[in-house]
């Protein structure tokens, strides 16, 4: 079962900006870019965690497991 990140899904549903969780998060475009693509093979937990606090969400809902 692969995992993966909802980030993009949550943004969208939240009418937020790939740029603007950057800002907030003071990180380069790039990072949440790539977090937001089918890409994703790692993730420091750090930034997961600045993630969830920025949108006020918890882990289990940023990342999933498909079938």
């Amino acid at each position: 079962m692969p995992v993966r990140l909802r980030l993009k899904e949550i943004l969208e549903e939240r009418g937020m900006s790939q740029r603007e969780l950057a800002k907030l998060m003071n990180i380069r475009p790039n990072t949440v870019s790539h977090l937001c693509s089918d890409k994703v093979n790692a993730a420091y937990f750090d930034t997961l965690e600045q993630i969830c606090k920025t949108l006020n969400i918890e882990l289990h809902e940023l990342i999933i497991m498909e079938d």
